[in-house]
Formats: C-alpha cells, sequence, structure tokens
C-alpha cells in the first residue's frame, strides 16, 4: 500500500480536472494540454506536495504564472480526497497539504499489514536470479567478498518484497587453472612435509597463504607419507579432492555465520560434466563468430559490439573461464528466469560489459531473459586513519571471517550495505562505537528505546491500542507528522531500491526514520499525558518500533529489545 504514490496520483488527478473545468469554460485554449510536476517539497512548512503545472503552463501560454494557479486553485474539488487545503506560494506553486485521514490510513496500513509493510506486488512474480558472492574457492573469502555478499543477500530480499520471486545462488569456480595451481600448492607443501623445507620445488605462481599449509597438513594427518611417491599429476589430483570441498564447505560455514543462505551452490565442473562448454563453443564456431590465432580460437566479440575479441579454447585444449561463463549464464536463462542479476566486484567491469554483448548473440538462442550485472566498488578498511589490511588477531592478511572476529555482523552487513557503484571506507573504530555517530547502533537503539518506553507503560497499565481506538487527529505537531510521514516512504523506497539495483536506500530510509523518532520522542511527551494523548503517542511509537524491525530484518539486521 503506497500511500506516497496514492495522495500524489491524486494531487495530479484533482489539477488536471481543475484544467479540464477551465478548458471546458474557456478560459484557455481547448488544446492547451496541462504539463507540469507533482514533487515532495524539502521543506514541510511549503505542504506536503508542490505542483509545478501553474509555472510550466505560464511558460506554454505566454502568460503569468500566478492567475494560472489562482484559476486552478478556484477550480479544484478537494472532496472525497486526501488533501486538506491547497494554498499558492513563490512564483506559482499550488502546495496541497494532507487531511488526518491519510495520517491515519498510514497507521492503519502498518496495523494491517504487520512485517509485510512496505512490501508491493510491483514485480509480478517474474522469476529472478541473484548470483553473488560466487568466490573462488581456493582461499578465505576476503573483504571485497564481504561486501558482495550483503549487496547481494540486501538486494535479493527488496526484490522479494517488490513482489519477485527470488533464487540465490553461488557460482563455485571449482575447475580451471586457478584450481589445478591450488592443488600443486597443497602438494608441494605436502611434499616438504615429507621431505624437508625447502627440498620440493613451489610453484612459482602458487598459493603461498597459511591455509594452504594447513590443508596439507590435514593430509598428511590422514594419509602420512604415503602419497609422495605417486606421480605428481596424481598427487595433485588427491590435493584437490581433498582440499576443495572442505573450502567450500568452509564457505558456506562462513556465509551462514553472515546470514547469507543461498539456494543453490552451482559447479562450474558440472558444466563441463554435461557438455554444456564444448556444446557453447561448437555452436559459436558453426556460425561462423569463431577464428584460430596462435593455436587458440577466438570468439569474434568485436563483431557482436565488444572492445575486444576472447579466447574460447586454448592450444593446449583447455576452454578459458570465459567460455565456460558464455554456457552458465545459457545455463541460466534456460532454467526459466526472467531477470539474471550479478554482482560483480570492479575488476569484473569490462568483462560484464564484453558478456552483456556476447548473451546478445542471436545465435545463443531468443530469450526474453534480461541479464543486468550490479559492479561494486572497492572497500578500504581503516582505523584511526590508517588502512588495515591484517587481522588484529592473526596478523595475517584480513579476511571475512577475521573481521566478523572484530566486528559485529549487525554492523558489518549495514556498513557494507553502501550504494554499490561507490567506494567504502569502513572505519573499524566506527563500527563498534555506541553512540549515534554510528549508524546502525543509532538505529538498533531507537528500536531498543521504544520497546523499553512500551514495557514501562505497560506496567503502568498502558498497552499500545488499537488504531480504532486513537484519536489521530492528536498527533498534531510538526514532529509527529514528520515522523509519520517518513513511515509511509518506506513501500517508495523499497519499489526504488527493486528498480535501480540500489538496497542502500534502505539503510539512508531507516536511519532518516531513527532521527525522526528521537526528535519526537525528545519533544513530545508520552508518560504523564493526558490518556488519549498518551495512547494517541503510544500507537505512534509502536508503529514505528514495527517499521523500524522490518527495515532491520531486510537488512539481515538484529532489532534488540534493549541496550
Amino acid at each position: 500500500m503506497n500511500l506516497v504514490d496514492g495522495a500524489k496520483r491524486e494531487v495530479e488527478a484533482v489539477v488536471q480536472a481543475a484544467w479540464a473545468r477551465l478548458l471546458a469554460d474557456g478560459l484557455y485554449p481547448a488544446d492547451a494540454e496541462l504539463s507540469g510536476t507533482v514533487e515532495i517539497p524539502r521543506e514541510s512548512s511549503h505542504g506536503d506536495y508542490a505542483s509545478t503545472h501553474a509555472m510550466v503552463m505560464a511558460k506554454v501560454l505566454k502568460t503569468a504564472p500566478m492567475p494560472i494557479a489562482q484559476a486552478i486553485v478556484d477550480n479544484i474539488a478537494l472532496e472525497g480526497t486526501y488533501v486538506k487545503s491547497v494554498s499558492i506560494a513563490g512564483a506559482g506553486f499550488i502546495n496541497f497539504t494532507l487531511s488526518d485521514s491519510w495520517y491515519t490510513d498510514v497507521l492503519e496500513a502498518v496495523e494491517k499489514m504487520g512485517d509485510s509493510y512496505g512490501s508491493s506486488d510491483i514485480g509480478a512474480g517474474k522469476k529472478v536470479m541473484v548470483e553473488f558472492v560466487s568466490a573462488n574457492p581456493t582461499g578465505p573469502m576476503t573483504i571485497g567478498n564481504a561486501r558482495g555478499g550483503v549487496l547481494g543477500d540486501t538486494l535479493a530480499s527488496v526484490l522479494d518484497r517488490a513482489g519477485y520471486d527470488v533464487w540465490r545462488e553461488f557460482y563455485i569456480n571449482d575447475t580451471g587453472n586457478q584450481v589445478e595451481l591450488f592443488g600443486k600448492s597443497i602438494d608441494a607443501r605436502y611434499m616438504e612435509i615429507c621431505l624437508g623445507k625447502g627440498n620440493y620445488p613451489f610453484p612459482e605462481d602458487g598459493y603461498h597463504g597459511e591455509d594452504i599449509i594447513d590443508l596439507a597438513k590435514l593430509i598428511y594427518d590422514v594419509e602420512g607419507d604415503s602419497l609422495k611417491d605417486l606421480p605428481e599429476e596424481e598427487r595433485v589430483e588427491k590435493c584437490i579432492a581433498f582440499g576443495l570441498p572442505r573450502n567450500i564447505a568452509l564457505m558456506k560455514e562462513h556465509l551462514e555465520r553472515y546470514r547469507i543462505h543461498f539456494d543453490e551452490w552451482f559447479p562450474e565442473s558440472s558444466l563441463y560434466e554435461s557438455g554444456e562448454v564444448q556444446k557453447t563453443v561448437e555452436l559459436l564456431e558453426k556460425i561462423g563468430l569463431m577464428y584460430e590465432k596462435d593455436g587458440a580460437k577466438w570468439l569474434k566479440n568485436t563483431e557482436l559490439g565488444a572492445d575486444k575479441d576472447e579466447v574460447l579454447l586454448r592450444g593446449s585444449g583447455f576452454y578459458t573461464y570465459y567460455a565456460s561463463d558464455i554456457a552458465y549464464h545459457i545455463n541460466k536463462r534456460e532454467r526459466g528466469f526472467d531477470i539474471i542479476i550479478d554482482v560483480w566486484g570492479a575488476d569484473h567491469h569490462g568483462h560484464s560489459i564484453r558478456m552483456g554483448k556476447t548473451m546478445e548473440a542471436d545465435a545463443l538462442g531468443e530469450s526474453k531473459c534480461k541479464i543486468d550485472f550490479l559492479i561494486m566498488q572497492m572497500v578500504r578498511l581503516v582505523r584511526d586513519g590508517e588502512t588495515v589490511k591484517v587481522s588484529k588477531r592473526t596478523g595475517k592478511a584480513l579476511t571475512l571471517n577475521d573481521l566478523l572476529d572484530e566486528i559485529s555482523v549487525d554492523a558489518c552487513r549495514f556498513f557494507f550495505n553502501a550504494k554499490p557503484d561507490s567506494h567504502i571506507e569502513f572505519d573499524l573504530g566506527l563500527a563498534v562505537r555506541q553512540d549515534r555517530e554510528n549508524p546502525v547502533y543509532y538505529v538498533q537503539y531507537a528500536h531498543a528505546r521504544i520497546c523499553t518506553l512500551l514495557k514501562a507503560l505497560e506496567g503502568e497499565g498502558y498497552k499500545v491500542p488499537e488504531l480504532i481506538d486513537i484519536d489521530v487527529s492528536l498527533l498534531a505537531s510538526e514532529a509527529e507528522l514528520d515522523l509519520i510521514k517518513q513511515i509511509s516512504l518506506l513501500p517508495e523506497e523499497i519499489k526504488m531500491a527493486a528498480r535501480d539495483y540500489d538496497p542502500s536506500r534502505i539503510n539512508k530510509y531507516v536511519v532518516e526514520l531513527a532521527a525522526r523518532f528521537h526528535k519526537f520522542y525528545d519533544s513530545c511527551t508520552i508518560r504523564g499525558e493526558e490518556e488519549s494523548l498518551l495512547l494517541a503517542r503510544l500507537k505512534l511509537a509502536d508503529t514505528t518500533r514495527a517499521v523500524i524491525k522490518n527495515c532491520l530484518e531486510l537488512l539481515g539486521i538484529t532489532a534488540p529489545d534493549r541496550m
């Protein structure tokens, strides 16, 4: 129930109806089609909505705007609408003030819809896949993965609230050169245990992390030195078979800790096992979109509008990541999704543009499926103004799990859910502060503050009333009306967040909601007031609590009863 949008449409409708009367009376040319906009003014003193129609039509008709504004106002019929009064201001703005019935309906919408307040059906049940994180399983998840995880997960939640049928997917890159190097790195560390450090060559581009050493030790604990005499290729295969499942299980464990759950973990290797990668490349070759150069087979991606061609099959006979990525996107849309959203890091920006052009090729099948890419910018962690790159606990490169040992999941999820196309400077010191400067604390404190108030008043015999039992007209101060207006905006914010793939709008919305509540609470006495006013304000406070909780759940953040 989007009452902001509903009231805006009503204002537009009454202005249009007034203009129709003016044309019928012959005051203006019959072909003078009304133009203008209806917006929410920045200053509440300018009304709840403002129309620019008089000023726009003054330019069209080459006359002064004030007489037009006055003529429109004189012919406006407000009966049966949310509008209480109309006035003219400035150079011809027509300002509209909402009636008590609108404020009542906002509170009623929250009361009726409860946890689903803010939801809509604009998605019309369309199937959407959000693929995110998809970290390489050859090592621990990074801070970049931490940001991508929150953005993807919260975007999926926003789309779900907007009426889409949402599917969360993790693409496991469990094959290719990096996995082979992963296996060789573990094997080299294993052989060092068997033969002594420095007695076995380590791969030039190998993985040097402690996690590789730990995996090698685990293999040795299980197998002893029984593998050292096997051919290297066989040992490497065993290292991969041992290491990958453990790393993937660890990823799942850490993401569960981060409150992220996927509907499917899709292995890249399945695309090779099913023959989908081979079929994709053969199809592209059959229709003439491939050529050979330097022993490799290339996709003519520039013919499809990309900035460069891509190798799909190396001279060694191995398919590239780009080849499997095409096959994966074909697989995605063949599963019946209407929209596919890939949440990728800034380093994938060029790849996303080229992949988008590739997937527009007619040869890859006609589909109404839309493929979108959400590219997120980098994260810089700081403490006391200094860049942080290592864990305080381990002294090694900071991973997602290290960060969650230091900062709460709530703070991580809130701070990382910043506007996707903006770089983040994540202040670790701010994230643990318990004051109004820390936005997640500020919002959670508002929720806890209301819960404490409700408990105290319940002890005095006051329970939160039903809306039908209060007089909404008593909520007449600027702080009270501004709070209800902010409550009313949630459906619009969810709609816009879904449209723009920008879940950070919910962060901004709920911080402003908390700010307006604190202003209301500090300026409007509740305890000790006359009962009718006390109950009205109690209802408003509880309504605010419900909406804050709703937003925090949408963000995957807890809503504490006390702090």
